[in-house]
């Protein structure tokens, strides 16, 4: 299969990029007549997706080709980071019961389980401060943001958690503490993974929702990359505004990204459904669409170069 294999990859990061400097974006307005209607769409992908990941699991041991292998390796973890964990950051904010379930189901099969309670409890409330892991500061190479934000993502996950477990008197460590839930349902994942498939299929695995997690955090780098909201006291920040997230018009990375890019109105609203998501007029808007933005990202000094001047 060879080349064939990076053809994800060289779509989303080549083709659409180049695309993207091309066409214009476009600020039109979003009126869903059903939101129903796209949420199917989102539940007939969940079934597709962990097709394609059992599909890989299956096959990938047997790769002996080290171009396709890597190939293999990249598509399924464009596939984590796309599906796994994106759409999951989508069905993570409704309120349906079924929605958080896929939601979490999702991030489980990519190994990233404490995001659903970091990114709604935390990042919503923390976003654009210091406090926040998943905040990029100014001139914070994205290299040094993917450490910090792994770390201090999971390390923050523990502690809502238990926090919320000790507001109710009861003991931190427990079946009932979701953190405790996810360690043991994604270290079951991984067992099952070893024993029925073996350690270097369990490898690929890992390999391919590594490179998934690092394309989300990707994502967040250029988000809220150098923005900080204003302390008005000790302990309280003012309210997010639009001018406290990055934006793109750009058409082909709203469409791959579910409307990721209308960044400013899910801070917002976040209960609103992706295709209920709109150009606001004050947001600040990125030079070109997220994918080529994530490619800039890559290095460091030009990207310093074409983000800093617009810092407000």
């Amino acid at each position: 299969m060879g080349i064939s294999t990076y053809s994800l990859v060289l779509f989303s990061f080549g083709v659409i990029p180049i695309l993207e400097l091309v066409i214009p974006p476009s600020a039109s307005l979003n009126e869903p007549k059903s939101v129903k209607a796209y949420t199917i769409v989102l539940y007939a992908i969940v079934p597709l997706y962990f097709g394609l990941l059992i599909y890989f699991l299956i096959i990938i041991g047997q790769e002996t080709n080290t171009l396709t292998l890597v190939g293999k390796i990249t598509a399924m973890g464009m596939l984590h980071g796309i599906f796994g964990i994106n759409m999951a950051h989508e069905l993570g904010h409704r309120k349906s019961k079924l929605d958080q379930f896929l939601a979490q189901l999702l991030l489980w099969s990519s190994q990233y389980t404490h995001f659903f309670i970091e990114h709604n409890r935390g990042h919503h409330k923390r976003v654009a401060t210091l406090e926040d892991p998943a905040t990029a500061r100014k001139d914070e190479t994205i290299f040094n943001f993917w450490k910090r934000s792994v770390r201090d993502s999971f390390i923050s996950a523990w502690k809502l958690e238990n926090d919320a477990q000790i507001r109710e008197n009861k003991a931190v460590f427990r079946w009932n503490n979701d953190m405790v839930k996810y360690m043991v349902y994604q270290t079951a994942l991984i067992v099952v993974i070893w024993c029925t498939l073996g350690t270097i299929t369990l490898l690929y695995y890992i390999s391919a929702a590594f490179f998934g997690i690092l394309l989300l955090e990707s994502i967040n780098y250029i988000e809220h990359y150098g923005l900080l909201r204003n302390k008005i006291s000790e302990s309280a920040y003012e309210r997010v505004q639009d001018i406290h997230s990055w934006n793109s018009d750009h058409l082909l990375g709203r469409y791959l990204l579910f409307e990721l890019t209308r960044h400013s109105h899910h801070h917002e609203n976040s209960l609103k459904t992706y295709p209920e998501l709109q150009s606001k007029e004050k947001s600040l808007q990125l030079p070109t669409g997220y994918p080529g933005m994530m490619l800039l990202s890559l290095i460091p000094p030009l990207f310093f170069k074409v983000m800093n001047k617009r810092l407000v």
